[in-house]
């Protein structure tokens, strides 16, 4: 299977993800502490990468669970400054989880905001606009896609990306599968039905021509038959000789929720996704529980910035950081 990934992109798959530099880390020490969830964009005619990145904190712990998402600038990529940030409360969410940004085509900002809805207790992804990243105003965010609108028991962590006219995004999904109504209500009691082994986590595509309105489209990326049976969330998609590479997180089970490790795919076309990882994550961390997850990629010029959340030796999560060469023809 692996025969279908392009051989110019073998180097880069090959970091040591221990050799990293660590770009943030979290304000306490030991499990549930985590930093991380980050994605990048990088704007060539500047050279300024934006950031966005989430806090989170232990259950039963002040400000519990994912508490702070913020925007961060940097000119190097290595050392940020937060422009912009919300607390959990100011959406009246137990947690908030991905945020993404993109560029407005025509000029401005595009900020996904992934949080669990207090309405039902199901994560939801919403956008809010600005003509600069320090501005957004979360009072004027609307709804992407719901659980009542993709026909599942909850949506999060957008992945978007423009290619040509359309905005291709990609979410992870619980998929609604044969619950019953208190299975639902007992899954959907804890604000985080990922976490009880109630059903699956796929990804799923949604496809818009001005990223506001989208067309939801499920199964993008199936949940494998191991290492990646629960979940399997596409973390990042970007361009490589022939088509697209997928960066996913994978777990075998609810007791590997918060801990997934990465995989890889590939797709020529953006909706059918081969497989490069069946049989075990090609990343993960040497410490705790070796997750790994989260990965985004910025291509700068000749080179990849890989970052991604990592587990430490004390159980806490940190933002890292890999330059590796970019994939080329």
């Amino acid at each position: 299977m692996t025969d279908v990934l392009p051989r110019s992109l073998v180097p880069a798959l090959g970091f040591d993800p221990e050799r990293g530099t660590t770009v943030l880390s979290p304000s306490e020490v030991g499990a549930g502490n985590w930093i991380g969830c980050p994605t990048v964009l990088h704007e060539p005619a500047t050279g300024r990468f934006l950031l966005t990145y989430r806090e989170r904190r232990p259950r039963g712990a002040g400000d519990e669970r994912g508490w702070r998402c913020a925007v961060a600038e940097s000119r190097d990529g290595v050392t940020f400054r937060d422009i912009w940030s919300v607390h959990k409360d100011e959406l009246g969410t137990a947690s908030m989880e991905r945020f993404a940004l993109m560029a407005r085509p025509g000029g401005g900002y595009l900020l996904y905001l992934s949080y669990v809805d207090p309405a039902d207790n199901r994560w939801r992804i919403d956008v809010v606009e600005a003509d600069e990243p320090d501005k957004f105003d979360i009072a004027t965010a609307t709804g992407v896609l719901t659980a009542g609108s993709t026909g599942t028991e909850g949506v999060k962590d957008p992945v978007p990306v423009w290619v040509g006219p359309a905005m291709w995004l990609f979410a992870s999904y619980a998929a609604a599968g044969d619950l019953t109504e208190q299975e639902r209500r007992s899954a959907h009691a804890t604000a985080d039905i990922y976490a009880t082994g109630a059903t699956t986590f796929p990804t799923g595509l949604a496809v818009s021509s001005d990223g506001r309105t989208f067309d939801w489209r499920p199964g993008c990326l199936p949940v494998g038959e191991g290492w990646d049976g629960y979940q399997a969330r596409l973390t990042t998609v970007t361009t490589v000789p022939g088509g697209f590479l997928g960066v996913y997180d994978g777990s075998a089970g609810a007791h590997e929720n918060y801990e997934e490790r990465t995989g890889l795919a590939f797709s020529a076309d953006l909706t059918c996704w081969t497989r490069l990882t069946p049989d075990a994550p090609a990343l993960v961390s040497p410490h705790g529980t070796g997750s790994l997850r989260y990965l985004d990629v910025a291509t700068v010029g000749d080179e990849w910035f890989v970052y991604y959340e990592y587990a430490r030796a004390d159980g806490a999560h940190e933002l890292r950081l890999n330059r590796v060469p970019r994939a080329s023809a």
